[in-house]
């Protein structure tokens, strides 16, 4: 494909946080842990191995010269077997140890899209020195931010030699990275995810030169059904990406022993699938894992699944993620807790002329199903859940600080503000954050940061309200394109970016990128339905609905999408039309 030359363009360099995990909580996570985290880091630390493969020894120093500028590629396997658990009423995940590798050059795309109504628009960065250049994928060949769609082709065969799988698989360059020779860059400065969130509208992702990223894909709703035995895979790169990016026909072929655990599975990744399918705030556990007879979504079934939150996300309140480790980090480590102020502010109050704010906007509610109700709600009867997601498109962060008075069962809340060079420069009262205590919460919540309304068909008549605090956290990335988006952001974790009961103080961060989902699942939270007549009804999310934040836009915190209701009492239904060209009921 020939390089066209289009617009010099620049990204955001920011450090990379240093990979951290916090202390365990519960019994459930140590299933977890056998299960999920211990094969990633085995797949992990077998890049050690990757060096020989990928044709540089350790201390032999750079690849050969290639074209000035463009990365080559190069689909390798950290082993020659795997062996890969099944539990009872479960399938197999292929963790299969392929990694790309990447040498010359940073392998580095921006995935955008205009608008709902646009598709999305992927260009590949090619820096040679200080010049950038930019190269357009073919249109249609990325369908969402996950990755590039059909990029690997897998084959797995019996003992026989039958193939009894093949599939392809969506390739995710910010997936599980680490070096492949001593004189790579220490550190990876692109995001350490891909964003699923079906409202994205800005990504970017990369591999820098020198490293390898894992090709494994983790949906615990796609395992595969292989039974206990021995299997041969054998793993590929499209037609259409080699001839695209120039990598070899390499097909790495790996043995795979499938074994049969007797433990159940329920505890662990069905615990992880539950959480996965109320990621954002409404799923996590601040300080104990899900019960494993915590029933979840449609009469007592579970939950409709919204698209996979980032691995960051899936088991949110536990240690246990996979890709965990020293040097490297997949995008699911437990962020450290950022400390606030010291004290709280003194002076007279208040924002100079001209200083960078926030800007808050919503995003449409998805994840829309009829439940039966969590636990606390009132038993026999429809409610309507959704997620929901308010996110910062910048240029500043927003940075919300509480601080306590001595046995007060509220905090008093400021927001703050940096210069562009980081510094602060003022501050301003804005409410309260009040402790939670609610099983699944357990953590402060600032007040007055969204709130949720269903209207009438004309939109004139609020028929149900909703109003929640909220603990501020970066849960997914929305536009890491948008100017000063941090790729890295620190509080991704409920469970060390809220505090705790005895908190005299905490700082709660929505950082520029990123937005904070919040699914309605939990008591108190989706709207009761029971009484209201069928018809079409609206979901509005409101950003800052008191105004008591400062930002730089406030006509952009409104987002409306449209449901419509039928069925009868005790078996309501929804169809949720799409949003444009997005399709996410």
């Amino acid at each position: 494909m020939a390089l066209a030359d289009e617009e010099p363009m620049t990204s955001q360099l920011t450090s990379t946080s240093t990979s951290q995990t916090a202390g365990e909580t519960a019994d459930a996570a140590d299933s977890r842990r056998t299960r999920l985290k211990r094969p990633g880091l085995i797949a992990l630390a077998s890049l050690t191995v990757v060096a020989a493969v990928a044709g540089a020894a350790p201390g032999a120093g750079a690849a050969p010269a290639a074209t000035p500028g463009k990365p080559q590629l190069k689909l390798i396997a950290a082993s020659n077997s795997v062996t890969l658990d099944r539990y009872k009423g479960e399938g197999v995940y292929l963790q299969l140890g392929t990694y790309l590798s990447v040498d010359n050059a940073p392998l580095e795309f921006e995935a955008k899209r205009k608008s709902y109504k646009d598709p999305i628009v992927v260009k590949q960065i090619l820096r040679d020195g200080k010049k950038t250049k930019t190269k357009t994928l073919p249109a249609g060949l990325v369908k969402n931010f996950s990755g590039l769609s059909g990029f690997l082709e897998i084959s797995i065969k019996n003992g026989a030699g039958e193939e009894v799988l093949k599939q392809g698989g969506t390739f995710c360059p910010n997936n599980a990275s680490a070096r492949i020779r001593p004189d790579a860059p220490a550190t990876s400065h692109y995001p350490q995810s891909c964003s699923t969130n079906p409202w994205t509208l800005g990504s970017v992702w990369g591999v820098e030169k020198g490293w390898a990223s894992n090709t494994t894909q983790f949906d615990y709703d796609e395992s595969v059904d292989l039974p206990a035995g021995e299997y041969t895979a054998q793993v590929g790169v499209a037609k259409k990406y080699r001839d695209l990016f120039g990598i070899p026909d390499d097909r790495p072929t790996i043995k795979v022993t499938v074994r049969e655990q007797s433990g159940e599975g329920g505890v662990g990744l069905s615990a992880a699938k539950s959480s996965a399918h109320h990621g954002g705030h409404g799923g996590h556990a601040a300080q104990s894992a899900p019960a494993a007879n915590h029933h979840y979504g449609p009469r007592g079934a579970d939950a409709p699944v919204p698209p996979a939150l980032p691995q960051a996300l899936v088991d949110r309140g536990t240690a246990n993620h996979l890709g965990d480790g020293p040097g490297h980090t997949d995008g699911s480590r437990i962020a450290p807790a950022l400390k606030p102020a010291a004290k709280r502010p003194t002076g007279k109050a208040g924002a100079p002329a001209g200083v960078p704010k926030p800007d808050l906007r919503s995003l449409p509610a998805w994840g829309i199903a009829i439940t039966d109700g969590e636990d606390g709600d009132a038993p026999g009867r429809d409610y309507l859940a959704f997620s929901a997601n308010v996110w910062n498109a910048g240029p500043a962060p927003l940075v919300v600080d509480g601080f306590r008075k001595p046995g007060a069962d509220l905090m008093d809340a400021y927001q703050y503000f940096y210069d562009a060079k980081g510094k602060q420069v003022g501050y301003a009262p804005t409410g309260t954050m009040e402790w939670d205590a609610r099983n699944g919460h357990e953590h402060w919540h600032f007040t007055d940061f969204a709130s949720y309304r269903l209207l009438s068909e004309d939109q004139t008549k609020e028929v149900r309200s909703g109003k929640e605090a909220f603990c501020l956290a970066n849960t997914d990335a929305i536009d890491y394109t948008v100017k000063n988006a941090n790729w890295h952001p620190e509080n991704t974790d409920l469970s060390s970016a809220c505090g705790y009961q005895d908190s005299i103080s905490v700082r709660e961060v929505l950082d520029v990128g990123s937005g904070d989902t919040y699914n309605q699942y939990r008591p108190g939270q989706s709207f009761d339905i029971t009484d209201l007549p069928n018809g079409t009804y609206y979901i509005k999310v409101i950003a800052n609905p008191e105004n008591r934040l400062q930002e730089t836009n406030h006509k952009n915190n409104i987002a409306l999408r449209k449901v419509v209701l039928g069925g009868t009492p005790g078996a309501r239904t929804v169809q949720v039309p799409p949003h444009d060209l997005i399709d996410a009921p």
